[in-house]
């Protein structure tokens, strides 16, 4: 793995690398994206049936396309039962951390009669998309729909593409089901997004729909966004790792590993201010890469965007981490905590040499539904709040509007509307 020294212009160069990953041959992805959300508004579960037929190769009827409780059942008898515990404790992990994030609409009174509030209301149906055929991730699953279900959405419809045999993946459906999705559907790709955020026969239109997919799901929920809600439009896996010479370089290489092999665009970097280190754990990945079953995607991801910075100060490291503003981010130091207070940019945050990212994949509760590509300065993790809408509250008295309504009319004449100032006015033309 390359060992560059960390300056101004190397970090400005791996930036620019970064952020450009999988900008190149968007526009004839989004014709061909384009022409299936067209087709699915015009002609509903007949164009599902012939896209499934065209991608997954599977027969489908409008009958078939929604997954049967036989199937679920199905699903549960086919998977191994220690597993299916794994997948109850993570759930169970996951509920109790986003129940924390619930907040509560709220009421203020003023003694002359203005009463000001913050009402928040849970979406009415959310759509959730889960990739399927090499891709599996049943973790995916647990991060979108239990939030959603904490929010208190009424109706969560969950959209996976099937195998060639018509069924749907057994570890997506029985995580679906231990969420508490309410309709599991067997489409995939830019279909599905068309069929929940416009509706079709058999499937319902949702409110806002989330959850990763490959180029094609992204470009689908971009170009659906407005007719419905989406969590974000999300690029490539990344991580970060921030590493004193207290950190073992086996951990540090393994954990760099773990997300360089989701895609050959995965971004892997480590900041250390100790030049042995960094020799150390490119040994150590050197070592890795004989064993790793996905060896060849590992290789394409570090080769292009893969990089270990070595930096003069703690500080150099934490400002570059802040101007990269990775998904994950884990702090191997001597005082991780310490270093975490100056953090301003990134999705997840592991402190320590014993919390490895794919713990946050996985099981500890925090969402890993997270902002990628340096979209963590001003995006935040999937979490309750993404479910729900807040109306603003607003009740005057006359007395209380008396007091003000010449402010008012002066400001709204200042921006020459007068029929706003004329609105309020007209309460006061008799006094």
């Amino acid at each position: 793995m390359r060992i560059v020294d960390l300056d101004e212009n190397t970090k400005a160069q791996a930036l620019e690398k970064l952020i450009g990953r999988g900008a190149s041959g968007y526009g004839d992805y989004e014709k061909t994206v384009q022409e299936i959300i067209s087709s699915v508004r015009e002609d509903g579960d007949s164009a599902l049936i012939a896209y499934e037929k065209k991608f997954d190769r599977c027969d489908l009827t409008p009958e078939t396309l929604r997954v049967s409780p036989q199937e679920i059942q199905e699903a549960y008898d086919a998977l191994d039962p220690a597993l299916i515990e794994v997948m109850k404790k993570a759930a169970r992990n996951i509920r109790s951390y986003h129940e924390k994030q619930k907040r509560e609409s709220w009421i203020t009174t003023r003694e002359d009669g203005v009463i000001l509030g913050q009402k928040i209301t849970p979406i009415a149906v959310s759509g959730c998309y889960v990739p399927g055929g090499r891709a599996v991730y049943p973790s995916s699953v647990l991060m979108n729909i239990i939030p959603a279900k904490v929010a208190g959405v009424a109706k969560i419809v969950m959209c996976t593409p099937p195998g060639a045999d018509g069924k749907a993946a057994a570890g997506t459906v029985v995580a679906a089901d231990l969420a508490g999705a309410d309709e599991i559907y067997k489409i995939g790709g830019a279909q599905a997004v068309a069929a929940m955020a416009y509706g079709t026969e058999t499937v319902p239109k949702v409110d806002k729909i989330t959850g990763p997919g490959n180029i094609f799901v992204a470009l689908a929920k971009k170009a659906c966004f407005g007719v419905t809600g989406i969590d974000s439009v999300a690029g490539p896996s990344e991580i970060l790792v921030i590493a004193d010479r207290t950190a073992d370089p086996r951990f540090v290489a393994a954990d760099l590993l773990s997300q360089a092999e989701h895609d050959p665009m995965a971004s892997a970097i480590l900041l250390t201010t100790d030049r042995g280190l960094a020799q150390s754990v490119s040994d150590e990945i050197d070592g890795f890469l004989k064993t790793l079953s996905r060896a060849e995607i590992i290789k394409r991801s570090l080769d292009d965007y893969g990089y270990i910075f070595v930096g003069e100060t703690m500080d150099d490291l934490v400002e570059a981490a802040n101007t990269i503003a990775s998904e994950h981010l884990e702090i191997i130091t001597e005082d991780p905590f310490g270093v975490m207070t100056k953090i301003k940019n990134a999705g997840a945050i592991f402190l320590g040499s014993y919390s490895s990212e794919p713990l946050g994949d996985y099981f500890a509760g925090p969402n890993h539904i997270l902002p990628t590509n340096g979209t963590a300065r001003f995006f935040s993790p999937l979490g309750v709040d993404d479910f729900t809408k807040k109306s603003s509250i607003i009740s005057y008295s006359k007395e209380a509007l008396r007091a003000v309504h010449k402010d008012i009319e002066l400001f709204a004449k200042s921006e020459g509307l007068t029929a706003h100032a004329n609105s309020i006015a007209v309460r006061f033309e008799k006094e």
